[in-house]
């Protein structure tokens, strides 16, 4: 076989193997590496030691771990076993956990006893009880050169599944309350990675230090490219804004990501660094998520070198959808980007309908990576159209050369350094606050973040206005990811709403920001 498997994770795992067996495909920040060939054989063993565990072909099997080997050994190892994996990312707590159990009902749980100060084995068992078996995956505990993970002799492994059922559960918020299981399959991860080696054109000499959550669906598409073009995947459990930068640098990056605060560091350490070349054979910045301050491409352009931030668009429904080329300046700019291989759009009207060339409507969109629809399949109908595309709740225009522009959202959401917060499930949780009698979150512009949340609060007549230590202090009690709890925390008299009771949220964003700019005097 000459050309890569385009349908199962395994069999590109295993043509790799084949192909480059002694070439270094992953590394980490324990100073541990691993080949094609070491890859295939280290998923092998760890598929046999789970499957010495009770894990079966469809077995359910959540996964919470941190940017390392293990991550990637085991997303292989379950992909060789047929296991269907929901790989969680390692900030989320109880409150979203409880409300992903409800969803996938796990077998299997693998997770480190505790990791960062919080109990994960502990958290799932008072979740799933009895029904979900821990395997645990401790880190700590095994500080050599060794994985954490169960290993066995794959020679009575069972052969490799050959259907494409979805077998991949990936996690998002979107624009609801709860966070959702999304299905995919081994042929819609795989097109995840159709961008990155069409439009980017990587190859077996780029380098990409990962230091966001593996569990991620770009993780599993920088894995699928590697295998498929050779090239390297380094693994950072942890992103230090300080010591980072140099770590990726020392590993030849040529690739770095991934939104506005990592470009951010790498900006402060080539200024620490002096007027050498930090990142000497860096080609660009990749982004995604939030979008980038318009000087920001020029300034990374100037500093660091390469063709700065190329921030696409995608979601965990629809990832890597498309970049903008490298090179176009004006585009990035106006946060545009080109649909990648086999990508159809659609721009409609509120009535569903398409709309001409050049005017702004719903971005709908279509092609190989697109999920097959969720866990909770009622909400199936809602996220995907007639024609089969994915509603995407972002307003966006289109050209006549295919040029796909961002001009807005439907989603009601906050990007915050890149990751997806639900204003809904914030307002849930602090509606529940004893002095807060209403309450709306928005989202409000941050230097490094690119957008942070702010609860805005009417107050319980007759109590103090809480505090944002008195609303961080809520968030935390009741399980909420530590990345989802307001940075800022402001009153109102009232929350405006319309006739149906749905907050006017720009109405509230504009009373924030006017707060921002209008001098103190006035204010009273």
């Amino acid at each position: 076989m000459t050309t890569a498997p385009t349908q199962r994770l395994w069999e590109l795992v295993v043509w790799r193997a084949e192909r480059t067996p002694g070439q270094i495909l992953l590394s980490d920040d324990r100073g541990r590496t691993m080949t094609a060939a070491g890859l295939r054989d280290t998923a092998e063993r760890v598929a046999a030691g789970l499957a010495g565990q009770g894990v079966r072909p469809g077995s359910r099997v959540m996964w919470q771990l941190p940017t390392t080997l293990e991550s990637v050994v085991l997303s292989v190892a379950l992909a060789r076993l047929g296991a269907v994996q929901n790989p969680v990312i390692t900030v989320l707590r109880e409150a979203e956990l409880c409300a992903l159990d409800d969803q996938f009902g796990p077998e299997f749980a693998v997770v480190p006893t505790r990791w960062r100060g919080f109990e994960h084995a502990a958290a799932v068992r008072s979740i799933a009880g009895a029904r979900a078996r821990v395997i645990p995956c401790d880190h700590s505990e095994n500080p050599g050169t060794d994985l954490a993970l169960p290993q066995g002799d794959p020679a009575g492994l069972p052969s490799p599944p050959a259907s494409d059922a979805p077998r991949w559960v990936y996690v998002t918020s979107g624009s609801t309350a709860r966070p959702k299981g999304v299905l995919h399959t081994d042929a819609s991860v795989f097109a995840s990675s159709n961008t990155m080696v069409d439009q980017f054109g990587v190859g077996e000499d780029d380098v990409f230090p990962m230091a966001y959550p593996f569990a991620h669906i770009g993780g599993i598409a920088w894995l699928i490219t590697g295998l498929r073009v050779g090239s390297r995947l380094v693994l950072l459990d942890t992103f230090d804004p300080a010591a980072s930068p140099a770590v990726m640098a020392e590993h030849g990056a040529t690739i770095l990501g991934s939104a506005t605060p990592f470009f951010q560091a790498y900006l402060a350490a080539q200024q620490k660094h002096g007027a050498e070349r930090l990142f000497p054979r860096l080609r660009l910045c990749m982004g995604g998520g939030a979008p980038v301050a318009p000087d920001l491409d020029e300034l990374v352009r100037r500093t660091l070198g390469g063709d700065g931030v190329v921030n696409g668009y995608g979601l965990t429904e629809f990832p890597a959808a498309g970049f903008p080329r490298p090179r176009d300046e004006a585009g990035k700019a106006r946060s545009s980007w080109l649909p990648g291989p086999g990508v159809e759009v659609r721009i409609v009207g509120a009535d569903g309908t398409d709309l001409p060339t050049g005017n702004s409507g719903e971005l709908r969109l279509r092609g190989p990576q697109r999920c097959v629809g969720y866990l909770d399949h009622q909400l199936d109908a809602n996220a995907i159209d007639e024609q089969g595309y994915v509603r995407t709740g972002d307003l966006a225009t289109m050209d006549e050369h295919g040029l796909v522009t961002m001009t807005g959202r439907l989603k009601e959401i906050v990007v915050r350094g890149a990751e997806n917060i639900s204003v809904a499930e914030i307002e849930a949780v602090l509606s529940t606050h004893p002095a807060i009698a209403d309450i709306a979150v928005i989202g409000l512009p941050h230097a490094r973040l690119g957008e942070m949340c702010c609860a805005v609060v009417v107050p319980v007549q007759g109590l103090p206005a809480p505090t944002l230590d008195d609303v961080r202090a809520h968030c935390r009690d009741s399980g909420l990811a530590r990345y989802k709890t307001p940075e800022r925390v402001e009153t109102l008299p009232s929350i405006p709403r319309n006739s149906m009771g749905k907050i006017l949220r720009q109405q509230v964003r504009a009373a924030i920001v006017e707060r921002e700019v209008v001098p103190d005097d006035r204010r009273r």
